[in-house]
């Protein structure tokens, strides 16, 4: 039987009234799995009321996978003298942008590892090549940004500056697996504390940069921690409104990584749910298609989210766990519009592309 409270918390999401960390975490546990979806869906269409499902066009480029983190649940990262470690050389990176481009491509989608033999006038150098490409760089998670800061002995909101003046325009909300520093003590103990993330995007916003938010969820985290994590991305954003999206997606075990099962698809589906209800000062929520599938991606699009992310003409953390999903431009359009919604591509500050018109004959 519903409890009195649980039916007035329901009344108060579907009011688009705001739910304090108590009554989400209520609503994850007891309501079932349609009226989230439905509550979701009410919360989606205040923030985007058009029967659009929007996407990306780009591709993530990791320019190494040499990194000192170390991190529990990561089967990408190398140690430098492992014979796979590498960093990406300029033409190689040329040959990728160029391939990107010519397949529709506006951005790029820029991270790897902490590699302590990379200073900040490298990565100056690669955003600005970058950028005279004509892309724009959505690049450099936060921790990322920390191991700069550190290693340069320079303050975080200088390196911001730094990148920001040679081309880099967003910056990706990569890193933050769950903003809890209890788990992150357990799974990325070497890696950007929560406060270190929670300044580098706020940073970012007074710098006039937007940013994502990311949540890796199903390890080793709490529903209560869950909720945490969606508190410190939601009071940021009262703060600077610098998130353009929000992006959950479950861990995914691999090879020498933290054991279990990656959270199923109705872990997955009300996780969303709850992000896209709670989150409502976000404008934006992205499918994780990628983790997922693509007709889990489709049902995301009726849980709340308003995009399918990217078509990724090149994944290679998530592949490395052992998860390969691969979407064309026509498949993430056919997905979207057979999922009910009007395909529009968009770049990675939410706005649509124009289309390029032919030249006339």
């Amino acid at each position: 039987m519903t409890s009195t409270l649980l039916k007035d918390t329901i009344e108060k999401a579907s009011q688009g009234l705001r739910l304090d960390p108590n009554q989400a975490l209520l609503l994850y546990e007891q309501a079932d799995l349609l009226t989230l979806g439905r509550l979701a869906q009410n919360a989606r269409f205040r923030h985007n009321p058009h029967l659009t499902g929007t996407y990306a066009v780009d591709r993530n480029i990791n320019y190494t996978n040499i990194c000192v983190s170390g991190c529990a649940f990561c089967a990408f990262y190398k140690k430098e003298d492992d014979p796979e470690a590498y960093v990406m050389d300029r033409d190689t990176l040329n040959r990728k942008c160029d391939e990107t481009i010519a397949l529709g491509g506006t951005q790029i989608l820029y991270q790897g590892g902490l590699n302590p033999d990379l200073d900040l006038s490298w990565h100056e150098q690669q955003v600005a090549f970058m950028k005279s490409k004509g892309l724009h760089v959505h690049g450099y998670s936060p921790p990322e940004i920390v191991f700069m800061a550190q290693k340069e002995g320079i303050p975080i909101h200088v390196v911001i500056e730094r990148l920001k003046d040679v081309g880099l325009g967003s910056i990706p909300g990569g890193g933050a697996e769950i903003l809890v520093d209890r788990v992150r003590q357990k799974i990325s103990p070497n890696k950007a504390s929560t406060s270190q993330w929670l300044e580098v995007m706020r940073s970012a916003h007074n710098s006039g940069l937007k940013t994502t938010a990311t949540m890796m969820f199903g390890h080793v985290e709490t529903l209560e921690e869950r909720i945490l994590h969606l508190s410190a991305i939601r009071e940021l954003q009262d703060e600077t409104g610098g998130f353009t999206a929000f992006i959950p997606w479950p861990y995914q075990p691999g090879k020498n990584t933290l054991s279990g099962r990656a959270a199923g698809g109705t872990t997955y589906l009300r996780t969303l749910a709850i992000s896209r209800i709670f989150l409502d000062n976000v404008p934006h929520v992205q499918a994780s298609w990628v983790t997922q599938g693509h007709h889990i991606g489709q049902i995301s699009l009726h849980f709340g989210a308003d995009d399918m992310g990217s078509t990724m003409i090149e994944e290679n953390v998530v592949a490395s766990a052992g998860v390969r999903n691969a979407m064309t431009q026509s498949d993430i359009i056919r997905l979207i519009e057979t999922a009910g919604f009007e395909a529009a591509q968009r770049n990675t500050l939410y706005q649509p592309v124009e289309k390029k018109k032919k030249a006339a004959p």
